[in-house]
C-alpha cells in the first residue's frame, strides 16, 4: 500500500509538472516578438561556462533567465548587434567566466567587429581575473569599482596527482598506453609530472599566455613586453590598476550607465538584455540567406551507447544518440551543408571510430567543414578526420593522437573493508577486466597487442583524413597535445579561425558567392522538458547508475579534481586527452 501511494503521488506530481510546462509552452507560443528600441544599449552579462550544445528548453520563467546562451547564440547576438542600426552601444559585464580560451577568442572577435562598426563598447568588471580582463580588453573603455581587485597576475597550470592517496585506500590503477605523451591517467599512477608531461604543459602555457598577451597589448595599445612587465606586478588594487592604465576609470555600474547616456545623449539608458536580443531573427537584419547549413555539435566525453538519464545535461557525445543526429542531418533535404562543431577531449575508442564512420558517410553526401572549439583532441580529433577542411582557434587543444587503457584494481580496498570475492569462470581470460585483481602476464600481453593495433588504426584514420602518409603523421602523434596555432603549423589543421572562418570555407566548398549568407541550424535541436523525459533511454544503464556517475564527478569536482565520466573507468581502450590540466 505504501508503494502504491508513493507511486500515485509521483504520478500526480508528474502530471502537475506536465500541466505547468504545457501552460507556459502555450504562453510562449503567443509571446510578443522582441521590441528593440532605437538607440539601444546591448548588455552582455556573460558568466560561468559557455556551452556549445543547446540546453533543455524549460518554459518556466524561473529557469529562462538562468539558462546560458551557447557559443553559437552569443556569436549570433554579436553579429546582429554589429549590423543592427538600433544598437548604438554595448555594455559588457563578464563575471566568473569559466569558458576556455578558444571560446573567449570567439566572443572577443565579435566585440572587436562591433567596435570596428563604429559602436562604442564599454566593459564594467567585478573582481575580474585574466579571462574577464581578456574579454574586456576588446572594449573602448574599462571600468572597475573603486574598492575592487584587478586579479590580473598571469596564468598557471596545475596538475594534481593522487597515487599516494589511492595507495592509502588500497586502490591501484593499472595503465597501459601507446604514445609517450599519452598521460591522461598519470594523475592516478605518479607523484609528479613526467618529462614529457612537463614539456607539453610548458608548451601549452607558453602558447596560451603568448596569445593572451598579444590580445591585451592590442586592446590596451601597448607592446607585448610592456604587458608582460605589468602582469608580473599583479594583482592590483583598483586604484593601482587605474594609475597603470590597465583600466580607464574607477566607477560603479550606475556611473558607467551615466557615461553611456552622455555618449548617446539619452536621458534614460535603453537597455536590451542579450537573452531578449537573441530572439531577434537574423533574417530581419538581412544576415541570413536562404541556404540552410547544419551546425552539428559534438560536446563532451565520447561514450558508447545512448543517453541513460532523461535529465542529464552533461552526458557527452553518446555514440548511438549522436549517430542518429548525424543521420537526421544527412537525410534532411533542407540542409545543404554541414559545420561539424567539435568540443571534446575524446573518450571511448570504439565509439570514436563508429562516429567517424558515420560522419564520413555524411561528408560524402553534403559539403562539410570541421570547426574545433576549446578542445578537439584524441577521440575528439579522430571524429574530425573526415578528410574535409579543419578550422581551429589558436588556443584549441587538439592532436593527442594516442591510445590509453586504465583499470582500477580494488583488491586492496576490498581487503581493508573485509570484502572477499570468489570467481568461477569459463575461459582463460574471462576475468581479464576484473576490478579486484591485477592483470596477469598473459592478460597484459593481450592488452598491449590491442592497444598497439588500436594505435595503428588511429594513425591510419588520421593519415586518411589529412591525406598524408602515416610516416608524416607518426612524429606528430605519440599522444602529444598541440594548440591550434601549432597544429596549423604542422599540418594537423588547415586554418585558424572561428565560426565566421568555418562558414567562409564551407561557402567556397558549396560554391556560394562571398556575399551570400547562410542560415545555421543547430543540431541536436533544442528539446523540451517533456521530450527529454519521454524520449526514451538506453537499457544498459539505470537512472540510479546515471545519477551515481554524476554524484562521483560532483564529489571529485568539490575536491578540485577534473575527472572523466566514471563510465570510462570500467576498463577499455580510450582515445582521450589529459583531464586534470587547467590553465588559470
Amino acid at each position: 500500500m505504501k508503494k502504491f501511494l508513493l507511486g500515485l503521488l509521483a504520478g500526480f506530481a508528474l502530471a502537475a509538472l506536465a500541466g505547468i510546462v504545457t501552460v507556459f509552452s502555450i504562453a510562449r507560443l503567443g509571446a510578443r516578438k522582441p521590441r528593440i528600441p532605437a538607440g539601444g544599449t546591448l548588455v552582455l552579462d556573460i558568466s560561468g561556462a559557455i556551452p556549445e550544445k543547446l540546453p533543455i528548453d524549460i518554459p518556466l520563467p524561473v529557469f529562462r533567465g538562468h539558462s546560458p546562451l551557447t557559443v553559437h547564440e552569443i556569436w549570433d547576438v554579436l553579429r546582429k548587434a554589429e549590423r543592427d542600426a538600433r544598437i548604438e552601444a554595448v555594455l559588457l559585464e563578464p563575471r566568473a567566466v569559466s569558458a576556455g580560451w578558444a571560446k573567449l577568442d570567439e566572443i572577443r572577435r565579435g566585440l572587436l567587429k562591433i567596435r570596428k562598426a563604429g559602436k562604442p563598447v564599454y566593459a564594467f568588471l567585478r573582481s575580474p581575473g585574466m579571462r574577464e580582463y581578456y574579454l574586456a580588453s576588446a572594449a573602448d573603455r574599462i571600468f572597475l569599482p573603486p574598492e575592487d581587485l584587478l586579479n590580473v597576475k598571469g596564468l598557471r597550470a596545475e596538475v594534481q596527482f593522487y597515487r599516494r592517496t589511492l595507495e592509502k585506500a588500497g586502490i591501484e590503477f593499472e595503465v597501459e598506453h601507446a604514445g609517450k605523451y599519452k598521460d591522461a591517467l598519470d594523475s592516478f599512477v605518479r607523484d609528479g609530472m613526467s618529462p614529457e608531461t612537463r614539456e607539453v604543459v610548458n608548451s601549452v602555457l607558453d602558447t596560451v599566455y603568448g596569445h593572451v598577451v598579444e590580445g591585451l597589448a592590442a586592446g590596451r595599445k601597448r607592446t607585448p613586453e610592456q604587458v608582460r612587465a605589468q602582469i608580473d606586478e599583479g594583482p592590483f588594487l583598483a586604484a593601482d590598476g587605474k594609475t597603470r592604465g590597465l583600466v580607464d576609470g574607477l566607477a560603479y555600474e550606475d556611473d558607467v550607465v551615466e557615461e553611456i547616456k552622455r555618449k548617446l545623449k539619452q536621458k534614460e539608458l535603453r537597455r536590451i538584455g542579450m537573452r531578449e536580443y537573441a530572439r531577434v531573427p537574423a533574417q530581419s537584419l538581412g544576415l541570413d540567406g536562404k541556404t540552410s547549413v547544419a551546425l552539428l555539435v559534438g560536446e563532451g566525453d565520447i561514450l558508447s551507447g545512448g543517453s541513460s538519464d532523461p535529465f542529464a545535461e552533461e552526458e557527452g557525445i553518446r555514440s548511438e544518440a549522436f549517430i542518429k543526429v548525424v543521420r537526421q542531418v544527412r537525410d534532411d533535404s533542407s540542409i545543404r551543408g554541414v559545420i561539424l562543431r567539435v568540443n571534446s577531449p575524446g573518450g571511448d575508442a570504439t565509439a570514436s571510430d563508429e562516429i567517424l564512420h558515420e560522419v564520413r558517410r555524411l561528408a560524402r553526401k553534403k559539403p562539410l567543414v570541421v570547426s574545433m572549439s576549446d578542445a578537439a583532441a584524441s577521440g575528439g580529433y579522430m571524429i574530425s578526420m573526415t578528410g574535409d577542411p579543419v578550422v581551429a582557434y589558436p588556443d584549441t587543444y587538439t592532436g593527442s593522437i594516442g591510445v590509453i587503457f586504465g583499470k582500477p584494481n580494488l583488491g586492496g580496498l576490498y581487503e581493508k573493508l573485509g570484502i572477499t570475492t570468489e570467481v568461477v569462470k569459463r575461459g582463460k581470460n574471462a576475468d581479464i577486466d576484473s576490478l579486484h585483481k591485477r592483470l596477469d602476464a598473459e592478460g597484459r600481453r593481450k592488452l598491449r597487442d590491442g592497444i598497439a593495433a588500436t594505435y595503428r588504426s588511429f594513425l591510419d584514420r588520421v593519415a586518411e583524413g589529412r591525406r598524408r602518409p602515416v610516416a608524416e603523421i607518426e612524429p606528430l602523434a605519440e599522444g602529444r597535445v598541440w594548440m591550434g596555432s601549432q597544429a596549423k603549423a604542422n599540418g594537423l589543421v588547415d586554418e585558424e579561425g572561428g565560426l565566421d572562418q568555418a562558414i567562409e570555407v564551407l561557402k567556397k566548398k558549396m560554391k556560394l558567392g562571398p556575399s551570400e549568407g547562410v542560415h545555421l541550424v543547430p543540431f541536436p535541436r533544442r528539446r523540451s522538458l517533456l521530450e527529454q523525459f519521454f524520449g526514451g533511454r538506453a537499457e544498459e544503464d539505470s537512472l540510479v547508475e546515471a545519477a551515481a556517475r554524476r554524484q562521483v564527478r560532483s564529489w571529485l569536482g568539490s575536491l578540485g579534481v577534473e575527472a572523466p565520466d566514471p563510465q570510462l573507468w570500467k576498463g577499455g581502450l580510450l582515445r582521450i586527452v589529459p583531464y586534470s590540466i587547467r590553465i588559470d
